[in-house]
């Protein structure tokens, strides 16, 4: 299911998501004229950061959201374009030196299938760096949630409900990651944990993107109660003495080539 998102709410809610990408863009050693592919590109902030280190070279970011392809378009320039395109319906073959992600896909559910589209889509030596959330992860918005979901109130409407994320331990996405063919398979755990500096921070990323594929089961007339029931619940569960709220960030790395 393809989720969307409101890429303008999301440049003002993802600062944690920023810091991690900027890590990772860090650690790619890039020599300035390899093609990139971003999956799960968002507002496109990062991925102008890729294109800015590969001038000699090509950047594609790609969105299943209309709401974050709007966001980023105006930021395409020369080497560097973004497509409103779904990461399962992907379908490029030896076109990229680099694929990268970053706090993108666990909301891909067949990670299988994703890591076949990725390898075919790599050149000969080609590289992946992805980093996504983990088992552990958002532990209080999660237990929030799945509470909010089995009330009376709401929980005809999540009848059909499936479980919008994957976050998988990294035993088994070794396993995966391994079977997948790539080569050089690295995959490394990571304890995130997150104090957000007030609740109108924690609450603006309540909202985007983590509410966003709950409210799309609910009537109109029941988002609001709904969205209002889990806010005030996160904030008692996570907001300490001083103010912050602090919730749970685990994720899953991996570091992999193509030798094709």
């Amino acid at each position: 299911m393809t989720h969307e998102f409101d890429g303008k709410k999301y440049e003002q809610a993802s600062a944690h998501q920023k810091e991690w990408g900027e890590r990772l863009i860090g650690e790619l050693d890039l020599r300035g004229d390899e093609r990139v592919l971003d999956l799960g590109c968002g507002d496109g902030v990062l991925t102008v950061r890729i294109a800015g280190l590969v001038p000699a070279g090509q950047v594609v970011g790609i969105d299943a959201s209309q709401g974050m392809i709007d966001a980023a378009l105006p930021r395409a320039r020369g080497n560097l374009s973004f497509r409103l395109l779904d990461i399962n319906g992907m379908d490029f073959v030896e076109e990229f030196d680099v694929v990268f992600s970053n706090a993108a896909l666990h909301w891909v559910l067949d990670h299988e299938k994703l890591l076949a589209k990725v390898r075919r889509a790599l050149r000969p030596s080609g590289r992946v760096r992805f980093n996504f959330a983990g088992d552990g992860n958002c532990a209080n918005f999660f237990a929030v949630v799945r509470e909010a979901i089995s009330l009376p109130a709401y929980g005809e409407d999540f009848a059909s409900f499936a479980w919008p994320w994957y976050m998988p331990t990294v035993a088994a996405y070794t396993d995966l990651a391994r079977a997948s063919g790539l080569d050089e398979v690295k995959v490394w755990g990571e304890n995130a944990d997150r104090f957000f500096p007030d609740t109108e921070t924690m609450i603006k990323w309540v909202d985007q993107p983590s509410l966003v594929p709950l409210l799309a089961h609910l009537p109109e007339g029941k988002r609001a109660s709904f969205r209002d029931l889990v806010v005030e619940q996160m904030v008692a569960a996570t907001r300490q003495e001083d103010g912050r709220c602090f919730e749970t960030f685990r994720r899953i790395n991996l570091l992999a080539a193509n030798q094709g």
